[in-house]
């Protein structure tokens, strides 16, 4: 086969070759020469980012927030946010003729005769599921981490105030139908407010533009739901993504994973591949979701009636603690110069989710303050090596658990046919010892498991091969772990109580303390009282060379025949996987 060499170079001499011009690349260039683009492009797009699938429940609240937006955008070109009074004469048979208000005109309108209308309402309500679910879960994932502590504290506090603002935003969005159930919940929310001693009247008065239900609450809740709460979830949103790239990902300990570096992919491409193939799953799962299972069929309720009510009306899961509260909380009253304080509901629906808010939102400030721990964590725990703060939480959410299953009640009642008292005196008493024995039990699993570690990084795991001794005695076989999962086990540091009396400055004067500082010396001693210390290099030492000597004295075994057949078929080779994925 001949070649033609006339057009090949014969020299490297003579002009650069360059890039054609196109408009473009003048447009990109005559922006990074002004605004530095380029630069902070090339840095944060190749910024390494962790690999791990706990990393991806964060992205589930992400990606539903986006089909939420895409969803909301389409439903706002047809749904009418007034309480007019119109006589619905759309497709639905069952409700034509009907007086009702234009709000639930115009969903059942959307629902009925706009093509793709009822998916993208049942897609829009399940992402906003979705959405909060996710949120919930990555949370835990972040507390029981530890992913929490130093420098991410702003971010939790970003985090928790997503959680708030997002179900509030839900409680907005499905009010906004006007049917029977969501009438229902707009009518309790309006007690809720009166129940707020000296200003609740005032707060119902300026909300409602008068006497309930007035003609503005479903447009000032359209407001609400559209522009003022969805502007706060992108500003902290935007906030959260900032704060992550700043302080880095956090990531799990291992082999080569220090406090200083992060070990996984880059922005572009990895991550961005798998980013936008994760948004499609979501978004599909989402659609599958919509299409496949209904979600508030507004056209069965009916319009709303103040003199009726759905039996079984239940707010959407998210919104069912504070219910349950509701329904547990004994029946008291206090009359005070002619005033009435509904504390039965007061209590229960104001106070307690406050409280509990600000409990979360507090969570890292309290264990930093307790423990003493300023320095800066980007590797995350175990749940097993922070007995204390698990325990904290498996009680809270053992708390949560119980007032949701409260809020279902009467449900409970009639499909296990039971008394609806009982259940409600049974879980007056059970919000309050079932977190402490969650608590409890939770703490000391977690130690248990702690001295499971330690066995296994001194003595290592156990192999299904039992050994006979020449006096009879027989012992398992065990085999030293690997050096990545020893890494793993011991990627942690020793815990130290804080001493109010050891506190002193540069010049060895001791720090002025007083009671505030005996109670953090006690809560201290009691966050870590029991917890089992990783072993020091002396131990571990020491195990090693034992375990070499017992290793010596079984190989003199090895094909030899015993009482007992103790290998039983098999024969035990240094670094084989006998058992599990050690």
């Amino acid at each position: 086969m001949s070649i033609d060499t006339s057009k090949v170079a014969t020299t490297t001499s003579g002009a650069a070759a360059t890039a054609k011009p196109n408009r473009a690349g003048a447009v990109a260039n005559w922006a990074d020469e002004r605004l530095g683009l380029g630069t902070l492009a090339k840095k944060n797009l190749r910024k390494v980012f962790p690999d791990h699938w706990s990393f991806m429940l964060g992205e589930i609240a992400l990606w539903s927030f986006v089909v939420l937006l895409l969803s909301g955008v389409f439903l706002t070109l047809w749904y009418v946010p007034s309480m007019g009074e119109v006589h619905y004469e759309g497709s639905y048979n069952q409700l034509r003729g009907i007086a009702m208000s234009e709000a639930l005109a115009s969903t059942l309108h959307i629902s009925f005769d706009v093509r793709g209308g009822l998916l993208m309402r049942q897609m829009h309500h399940w992402a906003a599921m979705l959405f909060i679910a996710s949120m919930m879960i990555h949370l835990l994932r972040v507390y029981f981490t530890g992913a929490f502590r130093k420098p991410r504290e702003l971010n939790w506090v970003i985090g928790s105030l997503l959680l708030l603002l997002g179900t509030l935003e839900g409680f907005t969005g499905y009010s906004l139908p006007d049917d029977l159930l969501s009438g229902t919940g707009i009518r309790a929310a309006d007690g809720f407010m009166k129940s707020i001693p000296v200003v609740g009247t005032y707060l119902s008065f300026f909300l409602f533009g008068g006497e309930f239900p007035g003609e503005s609450i479903i447009p000032r809740l359209y407001t609400i739901h559209v522009l003022l709460i969805p502007g706060l979830l992108l500003a902290l949103i935007a906030a959260h993504m900032l704060l992550l790239v700043y302080h880095k990902h956090t990531q799990w300990p291992g082999p080569g994973r220090t406090e200083e570096n992060v070990v996984g992919f880059p922005m572009l491409p990895v991550y961005a591949a798998k980013a936008g193939g994760f948004f499609f799953i979501v978004f599909g799962v989402c659609a599958m979701m919509g299409g496949l299972l209904t979600i508030n069929p507004v056209w069965k309720y009916g319009p709303y009636d103040p003199t009726k009510v759905t039996a079984g009306s239940q707010p959407d899961w998210y919104m069912g603690w504070p219910d349950g509260a509701l329904r547990i909380m004994p029946g008291i009253e206090s009359h005070i110069f002619g005033y009435t304080i509904a504390w039965n509901v007061f209590l229960p629906i104001i106070v307690l989710p406050g409280l509990m808010f600000t409990i979360l939102l507090m969570l890292p400030f309290i264990e930093s303050w307790i423990t003493g721990d300023k320095r800066d964590h980007h590797l995350l725990e175990r749940p097993r090596n922070a007995p204390t703060r698990t325990a904290i939480m498996v009680a809270l959410m053992t708390f949560y658990g119980l007032m949701w299953a409260a809020g279902g009640n009467d449900i409970i009642a009639i499909k296990l046919n039971l008394s609806i008292n009982q259940i409600s005196y049974f879980m007056r008493v059970a919000v309050f010892v079932g977190p402490l024995l969650a608590f409890f039990i939770t703490r000391r699993w977690c130690i248990s498991l702690q001295r499971h570690d330690e066995q296994k990084l001194l003595h290592g795991y156990e192999t299904g091969i039992i050994m006979r001794s020449p006096e009879g005695g027989y012992s398992e076989r065990h085999l030293p772990i690997s050096e990545s999962a020893a890494y793993t086990l011991t990627a942690r540091s020793r815990e130290e109580v804080y001493d109010p009396e050891a506190q002193t400055d540069a010049n060895g004067v001791p720090a002025p303390g007083g009671r505030l500082a005996k109670l953090r010396g006690r809560l201290s001693t009691l966050w870590y009282a029991d917890n089992v210390q990783k072993p020091t290099a002396a131990e571990l030492e020491e195990a090693h060379h034992h375990a070499e000597h017992e290793h010596q004295l079984q190989g003199a075994m090895e094909g030899r025949s015993a009482d007992g057949h103790q290998f039983d078929g098999h024969h035990a080779v240094e670094g084989e996987t006998l058992r599990g994925g050690h």
